[in-house]
């Protein structure tokens, strides 16, 4: 007698067989109970969750010689034909082998004449979504109003691939992957039935790479049972695989928590004296680092991730020594190293750096707390106060002890806000630099800064009259009447009094006439520069530094802003 594999010994019977979908199981049940089955299915989702034993169950439950119902008795000539792939009024389709619509002509025929023996023709359609354009269009009548005695059941794993005209004629049900703690459950059941001795453990990588398929685990179950025989350790399982050791993963993870990076390395050595693939540790890696962010955002994440009830105990322990924010830039790191891994001709390097990496990362530091330190910053340079480590103390003066005070001074009031009076009309330009700054104050830096450039002519209200160089990009400003209105309005409210504005185009040559703002900031940093200089120059240290070394001086550097 030929051998059964575990996957089709053990394939799901009747409904709550089902592992992973009782939302299916559910609305098939109920749609059977009140006599509201669909004409036409789509089942949809990954591969081996099982999309085509749910249309067996439903065929069964359908034809079954005591029902319809939702617990086929699987013992009647019917089920145990269908369970067979025998009963001639059931029809299993691969669509990859019959795309054509030649196929679909005929299966058209076929669903014209009532069942042989069963109580509906049950058409079920693998991978339907490779049929072609035309054999879908071909079946679109049939589909929509097929005879009462015919069953549509359609299985796809690309439910984007079938054209919307078929989609809207079915009944759509989403397949989920299938939970790691649920297929290790269902793993344990059929071990011991098969007298099989291996540890959970064993079970749950076995599980994790079926990667939420039940078949994928089967088919993986069945390679080990024939690589170790009756009894199946873990080392074995681990090793046929591939799979890195979890405790090597969790020893990692650890150490990089703790910014222990010279253990990190270690347990990369022992990854690399097994033979582990890099990009595999990598990814496994990052499936622990994943787990970790939902344990800090998420209560229980066994339902988004493959973790056991044993390591998920181990996990929160190490999630609580770390940030959200922590977590969330190591596992970007690992993400960017398990990408540039696939083309890098030394991938250990790459492994080892993004480790190294993880390891000195700084704490991360809140933008709100940055931000209000920033503006407690602002305030206090507004007030004047500076930071102890900048205010100069007299050599001579021992240090005081620091206090608890003088750590944390008291934040100054805001200064109040400056205020400008207006300036007696009758004395010459002395109030000049005054409507400079009220203009700056009323937000219009562009006209503040033409008039920095001007040269104050003449100050008699109603008129204002001042020069600008000819030509220049000032001067060509205010010949729009825009400018002009709106400085005329700045001007008749700091002087209390209507204001005509006159622009005068001048020369560089018009010595004579006042100097602008600019002008005298640049006449007083130079005065400055060279008041400066030959202080410097006569200082008896300098003197005594050239008359040694025999040099000259050649830039002099202000290093107190309040030197006049």
């Amino acid at each position: 007698m030929s051998y059964l594999v575990l996957a089709r010994k053990w394939r799901p019977q009747t409904f709550a067989d089902l592992v992973g979908q009782e939302h299916i199981s559910r609305t098939l049940s109920n749609a059977i109970a009140a006599g509201r089955v669909h004409h036409a299915f789509l089942f949809t989702g990954a591969r081996g969750v099982g999309k085509t034993s749910a249309a067996r169950i439903l065929a069964k439950a359908l034809n079954c010689e005591t029902g319809p119902t939702a617990t086929p008795c699987n013992v009647c000539p019917t089920c145990v034909e269908i369970v067979a792939g025998q009963n001639v009024d059931v029809f299993e389709i691969d669509g990859a082998s019959n795309t054509g619509v030649d196929d679909v002509r005929e299966l058209r025929e076929n669903v014209r004449y009532l069942p042989s023996r069963a109580r509906y023709k049950i058409i079920i359609i693998d991978e339907v979504h490779m049929l072609s354009i035309n054999a879908f269009n071909a079946l679109l009548k049939t589909l929509e109003e097929p005879p009462s005695h015919v069953k549509f059941i359609f299985a796809t794993t690309e439910p984007h691939k079938i054209p919307i005209t078929i989609l809207s004629r079915c009944q759509r049900l989403d397949f989920r992957k299938i939970g790691l703690t649920q297929v290790v459950q269902r793993l344990r059941e059929i071990v011991v039935a098969e007298s099989i001795k291996i540890s959970d453990r064993a079970l749950a990588l076995i599980a994790r790479n079926g990667e939420g398929s039940m078949r994928d685990s089967l088919s993986t179950l069945d390679q080990v049972i024939a690589f170790c025989g009756d009894t199946v350790g873990d080392d074995d399982v681990q090793s046929l695989l591939g799979m890195v050791d979890r405790r090597l993963l969790l020893d990692i993870t650890e150490a990089l928590l703790q910014r222990n990076t010279r253990r990190a390395l270690d347990t990369l050595q022992r990854v690399d004296e097994l033979g582990h693939s890099y990009r595999q540790f990598c990814r496994e890696l990052i499936e622990l680092f994943r787990a970790l962010v939902l344990l800090k955002v998420i209560d229980d994440p066994t339902s988004v991730s493959d973790v056991t009830d044993d390591e998920r105990q181990e996990l929160l322990q190490l999630a609580a020594s770390t940030g959200l924010d922590d977590l969330q830039r190591m596992l970007t790191l690992l993400m960017r190293a398990e990408t540039e891994i696939a083309n890098a001709p030394f991938p250990r390097l790459i492994v080892e750096m993004a480790l190294i990496r993880i390891a000195a990362l700084p704490a991360a530091v809140d933008i709100a707390t940055l931000i209000g330190k920033l503006e407690q910053l602002e305030r206090r340079l507004a007030g004047g106060a500076l930071p102890a480590a900048a205010t100069p103390r007299p050599a001579s003066r021992p240090e005081p002890a620091p206090s608890a005070a003088a750590e944390s001074p008291p934040l100054p009031p805001e200064p109040p806000e400056k205020k400008f009076d207006a300036p007696p009309t009758d004395s010459g330009d002395r109030g000049w630099p005054g409507l400079v700054d009220f203009v700056r104050a009323k937000r219009k830096p562009r006209i503040a800064s033409i008039l920095e450039q001007a040269r104050p002519l003449e100050i008699a209200l109603p008129k204002l009259r001042f020069g600008l160089p000819k030509g220049s990009f000032a001067c060509n400003q205010m010949e729009d009447a825009e400018t002009i209105a709106e400085l005329s309005e700045l001007a008749h409210a700091y002087f209390g009094a209507p204001v005509r504005v006159e622009v005068v185009g001048i020369t560089a040559d018009s010595v004579d006439q006042p100097k602008s703002l600019v002008e005298e900031r640049q006449e007083q940093e130079s005065d400055r520069s060279k008041r400066l200089r030959q202080d410097a120059l006569e200082h008896p240290a300098i003197k005594n530094a050239l008359d040694v070394l025999e040099g000259a001086v050649v830039e002099v550097r202000p290093i107190d802003k309040g030197f006049v």
